[in-house]
């Protein structure tokens, strides 16, 4: 009797190099695999690469070498649809992804482009709109919403979509206190993959028990978050920093 398959990681990363077409290279050979289920954060300077790597992932942009496999699907062109499908990416602006005139409008867009309808459609919308706290603001214009609640909705229309993987870029920027502690709650409720960019080390401790470093089209370092957060020569090199008065080595947090 043979045993059964272990799924493939939500995502594998071999070999990507990427340059643009000014002849800047960005990418210089990532390696990086991440297990469903996982969420990790990806840090580094400015200029590392790191929006580069995330316009890979469902194939924005095309590798120039090496290979991208979405839950062992490879991103290329007559797969596109299927991997834009499994993988959603929140944007740091709210208002680059909300359009409509209303909330409920805005989480049914992409579902209904899929060409779903009836039922099934306003299901999506309800079970997303509900997952992030946002349902009794369906009928509400986008705009008329707080800027956390916008990056809640922004959220919901990913989550519409039933994403294996959702790519959070800069999730914490711009948020009160109560609104980032909000999100915290909601991205930990989820059942999906994360992959979190984000330079608010607090909060890549806080959600992401592993973190990659992303430094000149490289990964430099890739460890539990605690203990690479902890490293000072690394943080240092990388031109990562710490809040003032912050100490990694104070918060007590699971180990993954």
């Amino acid at each position: 009797m043979s045993l059964p398959t272990a799924p493939a990681p939500s995502l594998e990363v071999s070999g990507l190099a990427y340059a643009y077409p000014d002849g800047h290279q960005a990418l210089f050979g990532v390696d990086l695999t991440v297990a469903r289920g996982e969420r990790v954060a990806l840090l580094g300077p400015n200029g590392a690469g790191k929006t580069t790597l995330v316009l890979h992932l469902n194939g924005i942009l095309d590798a120039g070498a090496g290979t991208v496999r979405v839950a062992g699907l490879p991103v290329e062109k007559k797969n596109l649809a299927e991997i834009r499908r499994r993988v959603g990416i929140v944007f740091q602006d709210p208002d680059d992804q909300l359009f409509m005139p209303t909330v409920r409008e805005d989480v049914a867009f992409g579902p209904a482009a899929a060409g779903l309808r009836g039922p099934e459609l306003e299901r999506r919308v309800t079970t997303a709109l509900e997952r992030v706290g946002m349902a009794e603001y369906a009928a509400r214009p986008p705009h008329h919403l707080s800027f956390g609640q916008r990056r809640r909705v922004a959220v919901a229309t990913v989550l519409a979509m039933e994403p294996e993987i959702l790519v959070l870029d800069e999730p914490s920027s711009n948020l009160d206190p109560a609104s980032r502690r909000e999100l915290a709650d909601i991205l930990r409720s989820l059942d999906v993959t994360v992959l979190m960019v984000t330079h608010d080390l607090p909060y890549a401790l806080e959600l992401c028990p592993r973190a990659v470093v992303l430094s000149d089209g490289v990964i430099a370092a890739d460890d539990r978050t605690q203990d690479l957060l902890c490293d000072e020569a690394l943080m240092r090199e990388h031109r990562l920093e710490l809040p003032f008065g912050f100490d990694p080595r104070s918060v007590s947090v699971p180990r993954p």
